[in-house]
């Protein structure tokens, strides 16, 4: 009798996603160290008006996982490309207007 316990795929992996965690954070900055043995990523949120921006995840990976994040990216950038036409690349950093577009409130 076969043992029915036994995975189908051997080197299948089951993720969990916490709800929280697919919820995701937006970040619109991010911020990259490397070491002789690890690549830190900090993503952070930069608010219009405020001087002070907050890191909303630091990511540390080994140098061989960040090689193959970098041929990931890659990877989606293409398919995205294929399907949404090229992505507008400035030289400059985004400029958020301090209002977001919206009135000006006053106190």
């Amino acid at each position: 009798m076969e043992d029915q316990k036994k995975p189908k795929n051997p080197n299948q992996i089951n993720i969990e996603l916490s709800e929280e965690t697919a919820e995701g954070i937006y970040s619109n900055l991010a911020m990259i160290a490397h070491s002789n043995s690890e690549f830190v990523i900090d993503f952070i949120r930069l608010m219009p008006g405020v001087p002070k921006a907050k890191v909303k995840a630091r990511i540390v990976i080994t140098p061989e996982h960040a090689k193959r994040l970098l041929n990931a990216l890659k990877d989606n950038i293409e398919k995205y490309e294929q399907t949404f036409g090229p992505i507008k690349k400035t030289e400059e950093a985004p400029k958020f207007p301090i209002n977001f577009g919206g009135t000006v409130g006053e106190a």
